[in-house]
């Protein structure tokens, strides 16, 4: 089982990379954002989840242990496979991920992580009581409230779901307010 690589990043797409190991050549699917901070010839590490199916191996890559660790979380929600874990951790901050889980906010998972209905009742059904630590914040709710007025707030000026979400993630948590993270939103979309 592989759980980490160091390498040379000799081909690149938003999907995935292909990492040189030693002389041997490993295709890593990543995200989208973590393909954007990586350049051809750059040296980087990854931590690994190897999954093995009957016809293929593939090999997924994280910047952290964290971030595997709530990878492989995601994986034991009944009918998530790496794919859609992955695309899951590509749409949204993790931490928000996991308060919506935690708080059971449904309509948070469905609207800002492009995760289906049934999908995200599933998923807060299953893992709920395992990000219970992330339920004790007052602000949860409100926060999450915020972020899905800020996306809604965004879409109905015409930017697309993909365009508002990446915005979103792109404001700085230090940002306070819901106009002052929208006007933040639009100097990112605008690229000022």
């Amino acid at each position: 089982m592989i759980a980490y690589l160091e390498g040379t990043i000799i081909y690149i797409t938003d999907k995935f990379i292909i990492l040189n190991t030693s002389g041997v050549g490993y295709k890593v699917h990543i995200t989208p954002e973590l393909a954007l901070g990586f350049k051809e010839g750059s040296s980087i590490s990854l931590f690994i989840y190897t999954a093995v199916r009957e016809n293929s191996i593939d090999l997924f890559g994280f910047p952290d242990a964290g971030t595997l660790s709530f990878f492989e979380l995601l994986l034991d929600v009944s009918g998530i496979g790496p794919r859609s874990a992955l695309g899951i951790i590509a749409l949204a901050p993790i931490e928000t991920i996991k308060r919506a889980i935690a708080t059971g906010d449904v309509g948070y998972l469905n609207k800002v992580s492009g995760i289906g209905k049934k999908t995200a009742e599933k998923i807060i059904i299953e893992l709920r009581d395992k990000l219970q630590n992330y339920k004790d914040d007052n602000n949860t709710s409100a926060s999450l409230r915020e972020e899905g007025d800020i996306l809604e707030a965004l879409k109905s000026l015409g930017y697309s779901q993909n365009e508002a979400r990446d915005a979103l993630k792109q404001i700085p948590s230090s940002l306070e307010g819901t106009n002052a993270r929208i006007k933040e939103a639009l100097r990112i979309l605008s690229g000022h």
